[in-house]
């Protein structure tokens, strides 16, 4: 073998593995959430208590009230709905879910129904629900403007929806480090950098309000109004 040819395989044996992207996939998201379900009260309970609470009093729920919570998860809002509203509450991961069912036990909710569902495609008939609620759930799924339209079909033409999400961050610098952790998406179960324009411009959403919630004001609350 030629020593040139010889230095050529040596070096590219010494070089650095590159690990492949590894976008967020139906069945990544149901994996990172099924391993994340015993801790992520312990985990994010706290942090994201403040932004929750906010959408729940935006969208004033009341007596009668249809609502929809996508992406119920372990259940950490639903106490805070309304006693005499209808809640459904969606997720699809089956672990999460139990979680959110020991939590409706615990606290008397009979006006909570909770289903494993793909929030990308609910199955609900149009105009069903009077409020729809996303809670750090629009860069969870994989394809955001899918789960956006299928908010806006199945809520009443007027209806409020209230989105809860970090979304990528102006700051140059935490922007940079959020697109690198975008590579790991289907690992991490999220999208560290959805831009949110990609909510605050989807066709037929009336955004009324934008307002930073949690801690540093990280994550932010998109207040809007279903138009058909």
């Amino acid at each position: 073998m030629p020593a040139n040819e010889s230095t050529l395989i040596a070096s590219r044996e010494t070089l650095p593995i590159r690990h492949h992207r590894q976008p967020l996939t139906h069945a990544s998201v149901v994996t990172a959430y099924q391993r994340l379900a015993p801790v992520y009260d312990w985990m994010f309970g706290a942090c994201f208590r403040a932004g929750q609470r906010k959408a729940v009093e935006s969208l004033a729920s009341g007596p009668g009230d249809r609502i929809l919570e996508v992406g119920v998860g372990t259940g950490l809002a639903l106490r805070h709905w309304h006693r005499e509203s209808k809640v459904t509450g969606i997720d699809i991961s089956e672990r999460m879910l139990h979680r959110a069912m020991k939590v409706r036990h615990r606290h008397g909710l009979h006006n909570v129904d909770l289903r494993l569902m793909d929030a990308q495609s609910t199955g609900f008939p149009d105009n069903h629900f009077d409020k729809v609620a996303a809670m750090y759930v629009v860069s969870v799924v994989p394809n955001p403007p899918a789960l956006l339209r299928e908010m806006r079909r199945i809520c009443k033409p007027g209806g409020k929806i209230a989105i809860v999400n970090h979304f990528a961050h102006p700051n140059p610098t935490v922007n940079r480090m959020e697109q690198r952790l975008a590579n790991y998406a289907g690992l991490l179960g999220f999208n560290t950098a959805l831009p949110i324009d990609q909510v605050t411009k989807s066709e037929g959403l009336r955004v009324h309000r934008l307002q930073p919630v949690n801690w540093g004001g990280y994550w932010t609350l998109i207040e809007a109004e279903n138009i058909k």
